[in-house]
């Protein structure tokens, strides 16, 4: 049964009904928020098989009135407006979601506009708005955790190109004392290879929170995430870096990673954000935990916009 919601424009004083979903690999979730950034209710569940999981996500929003919904997903996706497979999670290693239709699965239940994007570009795009990239034109978001994804925000637009980015893929220079051949079904030894909640497990014996501060584990940890940090800077030059995810909950490791992000730039970009140690520049999201559910529901309010004024949503914001 599709549920037609309310789709009138809000009146003054009158407040949209926004959903958000962040669709993560290790769990969902969803919410209810309004334009003002705020999350009124959430709950959230394991990802399981695509077919349930997002039952449980229309269940969560039947009956409450959504004019529209924005989804953060983990990927890859196709964000291509026109493309068959739009709407779709793709190549993606979790089993029973590669080639999946996320996105025709709601639009069945709820005929409003939707919001797509990457987990991470949600996140990214939440956190230019009210977090810690507010007020900048760009930014790039990283999450270190079951996964490694980045994020792109780039002169008021999140950075698609031909899919999207998948920065946690990158390959970078192996830390010389590690033997680590790395977790990546894909590609071995990539960042999210060599530095993801999975990999630290594998190379370690037992989960990253279970290490010590200063066990060696952080040290090399902290060189793969800055190596691709300062990749970011000379390719992007993004105005500032956001590191978010379960790995980096470990408070002892972003100094590491400005100290090392340092040492690897060399001097080499003369930006005054880039001096005094990073400390402004490779940051902490503003947002906490809520990034990315705060990024989608940014996605489902550009998305009501969009419709109201007669835009055809566009790859890209």
């Amino acid at each position: 049964m599709t549920h037609r919601e309310d789709k009138r424009t809000p009146l003054p004083g009158d407040s949209a009904v926004i959903g958000a979903i962040e669709a993560g690999g290790t769990k969902f979730v969803c919410g209810i928020g309004s334009p003002d950034g705020e999350i009124h209710d959430t709950i959230s569940f394991p990802t399981g098989k695509p077919e349930e999981t997002l039952a449980q996500a229309i269940d969560y929003f039947a009956g409450r009135g959504v004019q529209a919904i924005g989804v953060g997903s983990f990927g890859p996706i196709d964000l291509r407006p026109g493309s068959a497979t739009y709407g779709f999670v793709t190549t993606t290693p979790k089993a029973g979601w590669a080639n999946f239709d996320f996105l025709g699965t709601l639009r069945r239940s709820f005929d409003v506009p939707y919001g797509w994007d990457t987990d991470v570009n949600a996140a990214a795009y939440g956190e230019a708005i009210w977090g810690a990239a507010r007020g900048l034109d760009s930014c790039v978001y990283y999450t270190i955790g079951t996964g490694v994804g980045v994020g792109v925000y780039a002169e008021g637009r999140l950075l698609h190109g031909l899919l999207h980015p998948e920065g946690g893929h990158l390959r970078l220079r192996r830390h010389p004392d590690d033997p680590f051949a790395g977790s990546c079904p894909y590609h071995g030894d990539c960042l999210e290879g060599m530095a993801s909640g999975p990999a630290l497990q594998a190379r370690w014996g037992v989960p990253g929170h279970e290490l010590a501060p200063d066990h060696p584990a952080w040290e090399i940890e902290a060189h793969y995430i800055a190596e691709s940090v300062a990749a970011a800077v000379l390719l992007l030059s993004p105005r500032r870096i956001i590191l978010g995810g379960g790995v980096m909950q470990q408070e002892h490791l972003l100094p590491l990673i400005r100290q090392r992000a340092a040492a690897s730039l060399n001097g080499y970009v003369a930006a005054s954000e880039l001096a005094e140690g990073l400390g402004e520049y490779i940051v902490a999201p503003g947002l906490g935990t809520q990034s990315g559910l705060r990024g989608a529901l940014a996605l489902g309010i550009r998305a009501l916009e969009q419709e109201q004024a007669g835009l055809v949503p566009q790859s890209g914001l």
